[in-house]
């Protein structure tokens, strides 16, 4: 009996006979066991869920990575405005609204990625504010944002110099195109609007302007006042405005509205009427103001009106300009002079006096420089004379005062 051997395939390993192989035979793979069985769990269809939410959860979450990264990039990127450009956030506009209406411009290249970031960048309390805006060529989103977020509008402004008309400031705020709304449908007192500039942004109601001027006027004329000279002979706040008003009228230069309170001033403590032709003027033409080319005439000095100081003695019955606060200051603190007359002296000034022969001397050379320029020395009245040949106290004329008419 010939050796057995287990690799010879035998079954169950008995001996056997040593069977020589082809080659071929030998070649030819061996048989492969069966893949061993799953086991139940493995076969869960539970577990095959899991798999698959997790699976999903991982590929969700790389894409928001990858979408989070793209919109912050967008959002911080420059954008697509080639130049400088203005944009109005109305009152009321929500983040969607702003969003939709920076793409339409072509602000900002996407409206969602604007309002989602821009929601995300807003702390508790913090919001885009209305205004106008400039937006500043190849501004990112967050530039954009942040501008909006600051209320750093476009400021626009309107400068009402000191002795207008409340009449006159009205016409210069309406014709103003910026201003929103109605003005006031009754006119504030004369007197009570503080000249000034006041800068706004658009939408700025016009009533709101009128209510700034009432306020600063009010506050300035209690600074001034209480700080007054303790001898000043006004009685009150109203005459005090209304003398600063006809010094505010009477001259433009600001050295000499001192010295110029003081002849009103000195001409009241001694009972004698004011004659200032300003006070023609508003009696005449009120709150519209004398027309640039009418110069007042000897008649006008004659005609009865409520605020002609030729006739009537004392302050008139209310300003007749809004006084700056130079004017207000000089009344509150005039010089201490003898004066009682001025007039012009061809020069945008005044040359005062404290007698009527050196008042008289002054309109002398006044009315020869008056015919020098060819005009008639006789018609203007120049000196504010009356034909009685009573003392007046203004030579100043039309041509010499501030044209604020």
């Amino acid at each position: 009996m010939s050796d057995t051997n287990q690799s010879n395939g035998t079954p169950n390993g008995q001996k056997g006979p040593i069977i020589p192989k082809s080659a071929n035979e030998a070649l030819r793979p061996e048989r492969v066991p069966d893949p061993p069985k799953r086991s139940r769990k493995a076969r869960s269809q539970m577990v095959i869920f899991l798999n698959f939410l997790m699976t999903l959860v991982v590929f969700v979450i790389a894409l928001a990575i990858i979408g989070a990264y793209y919109a912050i990039s967008a959002y911080q990127s420059p954008g697509p405005l080639a130049t400088n450009s203005n944009f109005i956030v109305r009152s009321g506009a929500g983040l969607a609204e702003i969003s939709n209406r920076l793409e339409a411009n072509n602000l900002i290249s996407d409206a969602r990625i604007f309002r989602y970031m821009t929601a995300t960048n807003l702390h508790e309390g913090e919001t885009l504010r209305s205004g106008e805006y400039e937006i500043k060529a190849g501004a990112s989103m967050k530039d954009i944002m942040e501008l909006l977020k600051s209320g750093k509008s476009i400021l626009y402004s309107v400068t009402l110099p000191e002795g207008l008309t409340v009449r006159q400031i009205f016409n210069k705020l309406q014709a103003d195109t910026v201003l929103e709304g109605e003005l006031p449908s009754a006119l504030p007192a004369e007197g009570s609007l503080r000249p000034d500039t006041y800068k706004f942004t658009r939408g700025t109601k016009r009533t709101e302007i009128v209510q700034q001027m009432a306020g600063a006027q009010e506050k300035l004329v209690d600074q001034i006042w209480q700080k007054r000279d303790p001898n000043l002979t006004l009685a009150n706040k109203q005459e005090f405005v209304t003398l600063a008003s006809i010094v505010e009228k009477e001259t433009g230069l600001a050295d000499e509205r001192a010295h110029v309170a003081s002849v009103f001033l000195n001409r009241i403590g001694k009972g004698m009427r004011l004659q200032s032709d300003p006070t023609i003027i508003y009696g005449l033409f009120g709150g519209d103001g004398k027309p640039s080319d009418r110069p007042i005439f000897q008649s006008d000095l004659k005609k009865e009106t409520a605020y002609n100081t030729y006739i009537i003695k004392g302050l008139p019955p209310t300003p007749i300009a809004n006084p700056g606060r130079d004017a207000l200051e000089a009344v509150a603190n005039p010089w201490k002079t003898q004066d009682l007359y001025f007039v012009a002296d061809g020069t945008g000034g005044h040359v005062f006096a404290a007698t009527l022969e050196e008042h008289n001397a002054n309109v002398k050379r006044w009315r020869k420089l008056v015919a020098e320029k060819g005009e008639d020395p006789s018609a203007i009245a120049v000196d504010g004379q009356p034909d009685d040949g009573a003392a007046a106290t203004t030579g100043s004329g039309t041509q010499q005062k501030k044209k604020t008419n």
